[in-house]
């Protein structure tokens, strides 16, 4: 990594001509300590076996360099981190939007709904809308909210507990690991 100008951090590193050491220590190919010499007989020596002298630890006293090719280099760093990203879960919030007076059979399909989202490995955010005067009986959410809680058992844990918002209570379920 190197700060450019502007001030951004790059992960290019420098190569070649643009290695501005006067001296270097340099690494071979198969990883061998070929000692400290000047950056000329360095570079001579890479284009002799065809490769390119990388920086690879320009902080250190004198710059560490190394013989490869850097475009085999990239190609192979750019696949891990491409590898990397795919094994990445993206963890989604997935919203079940209640009543407080909601029925049994209409309660039991966003349950279900809800578990269904968590054993996929997404985040649940359960909320009970009030209306109108409903928000005075807001025990009357709380209450479907632990019945939530209930019927998702060991599925999930309570990551944020339940709490009003506005007109809205929200609780917020995470899957068990």
């Amino acid at each position: 990594m190197q700060i450019g100008g502007d001030g951004t951090i790059s992960k290019e590193l420098r190569t070649n001509e643009a290695i501005r050491a006067r001296e270097v220590r340099l690494i071979g190919e198969d990883g061998e300590q070929l000692g400290i010499m000047a950056f000329r007989d360095a570079f001579r020596l890479a284009q002799e076996r065809g490769l390119d002298l990388v920086e690879v630890a320009a902080q250190a006293k004198p710059p560490v360099c190394k013989l490869m090719d850097y475009g085999r280099f990239r190609y192979e760093q750019q696949k891990r981190d491409r590898e990397a990203r795919k094994k990445q879960k993206i963890v989604d919030i997935k919203e079940v939007k209640m009543r407080p007076t909601i029925d049994q059979h209409d309660f039991e399909v966003k349950a279900k709904n809800a578990v269904r989202f968590l054993e996929d490995g997404d985040k649940v955010k359960a909320t009970i809308m009030f209306r109108g005067r409903e928000v005075v009986h807001s025990d009357r959410g709380k209450t479907v909210l632990d019945r939530l809680v209930e019927f998702i058992g060991d599925k999930g844990i309570i990551e944020r507990p339940a709490r009003l918002e506005g007109r809205n209570m929200i609780m917020i379920l995470s899957p068990k690991q």
